[in-house]
C-alpha cells in the first residue's frame, strides 16, 4: 500500500489546494501527486459533487482550484467546502498558498504572463483584485503556506513536511538493462557501460541463458574487474541519490548497457536493484531486451543474441 492509499473504512481524504495565482499552486499539486495523491487540477466546481458521489477512490485526493477554474466563485467554493465537510466518509482540508503582493507582481513580470483577473492591465491590478477576492477562503485554510522568498524546491520541502508520512523516501529509482545495438533507452539520467566485463555469450552453456540466471551472474561477477566496478557505481549512487532527493527530484533512472542486453547488463542491473533496495530506496527494474524477446523466466532459450 502506498502512503496515500486509504485503508478500508477510513474516510476519503480530500485536500483542496488554492490561493492567488503565482503563489505556487502548481508546485503544490505536483508535490502531492508525487506523494501518491490522486490529483485533479482545475476541476470545475460544478463537477465536484459528481466526483465525490462516484465510486470511492483508493487514494487520497488533491484538487487544484483557483480563479482560472471555469465556474470559480468564492461563494461557490465556500459552499463546496461546507458541503464536503458535512459529507459522511470525507475528511476535507484546505491548503492555501499565499505570497506577498510585490513578489507576485515580480513573478508575473518575469514570466510575462497576464493575470487572469486583469488581462489588459498591469499585473499589480490583477494581484490586488485576486488577493481581496480570496480573503474569505484564506480564512478557511487548514494549512497556510506563505511562499514569499521560497524557491520551488523550498516550497516542495515545506509541503512534504506537512503531507509526507514520516520517514518517507521521496525518490523513486529505476534500474534498467539495455543493448547498445538498439540504442540508449529514453529518459536515462545515468548510463554505465558493462561491455568491458567478460562475456557469457562465448560460453556455450551460458549463451542461451540471461543475467538473471545464477550461473550467468556468477560468471560475470567472477571477472576481477566486476567488484571494483560494482562497488564504485553503488557508492556513486549512495552519494547522488540523497542529493537528488534533497534537490526535489522525484525520480532517477540508471541504465546498464552491454552488446545484446541479455547477460552482463542484466546481471549488474539485478544486483544493483537489490543493493539499492536494501539501502532503503524505492527501486523498480526493467530489462528492455528481455521484454522485447518475451522471456517468461530465467533460463529460457533465447537463441544467440550477444550480451
Amino acid at each position: 500500500m502506498s502512503e496515500a492509499q486509504i485503508p478500508a473504512n477510513d474516510p476519503q481524504r480530500i485536500v483542496l489546494v488554492t490561493g492567488p495565482s503565482g503563489a505556487g499552486r502548481s508546485t503544490a499539486v505536483n508535490t502531492l501527486e508525487d506523494l501518491g495523491f490522486e490529483v485533479i487540477d482545475n476541476l470545475p466546481l460544478s463537477l465536484l459533487g459528481r466526483l465525490i458521489d462516484g465510486p470511492p477512490l483508493s487514494r487520497s485526493l488533491a484538487l487544484g482550484l483557483d480563479v482560472r477554474n471555469r465556474d470559480f466563485g468564492v461563494d461557490a467554493l465556500i459552499e463546496a467546502i461546507d458541503r464536503l465537510t458535512a459529507t459522511q466518509g470525507a475528511a476535507v482540508q484546505v491548503l492555501y498558498l499565499d505570497c506577498a503582493e510585490d513578489e507576485l507582481v515580480r513573478r508575473y513580470s518575469e514570466t510575462r504572463r497576464r493575470h487572469p483577473l486583469a488581462p489588459e492591465a498591469p499585473p499589480l491590478v490583477g494581484v490586488q483584485r485576486e488577493r481581496d477576492l480570496l480573503v474569505p477562503i484564506r480564512a478557511r485554510a487548514d494549512f497556510l503556506i506563505d511562499s514569499t522568498g521560497m524557491s520551488p524546491h523550498d516550497l516542495r520541502a515545506e509541503i512534504e513536511a506537512w503531507f509526507a508520512p514520516r520517514g518517507r523516501v521521496l525518490l523513486g529509482v529505476t534500474i534498467q538493462s539495455f543493448s547498445y545495438k538498439r540504442g540508449l533507452p529514453r529518459g536515462l539520467d545515468i548510463v554505465m557501460d558493462c561491455r568491458f566485463l567478460r562475456n557469457p555469450h562465448w560460453e556455450a552453456d551460458l549463451r542461451g541463458l540471461d543475467g538473471r540466471d545464477a550461473a550467468v551472474d556468477a560468471y560475470v561477477a567472477a571477472d576481477p574487474r566486476f567488484v571494483p566496478f560494482f562497488d564504485g557505481v553503488r557508492n556513486l549512487a549512495r552519494l547522488l541519490l540523497p542529493a537528488y532527493r534533497d534537490e526535489g527530484k522525484s525520480h532517477l533512472s540508471i541504465g546498464f548497457g552491454c552488446t545484446g542486453g541479455q547477460h552482463r547488463s542484466v546481471a549488474v542491473t539485478e544486483r544493483m536493484a537489490k543493493a539499492l533496495a536494501e539501502d532503503g530506496w524505492h527501486v523498480s527494474k526493467r530489462h528492455r531486451e528481455l521484454e522485447r524477446r518475451n522471456l517468461s523466466g530465467t533460463g529460457e532459450q533465447t537463441g544467440v543474441a550477444r550480451a
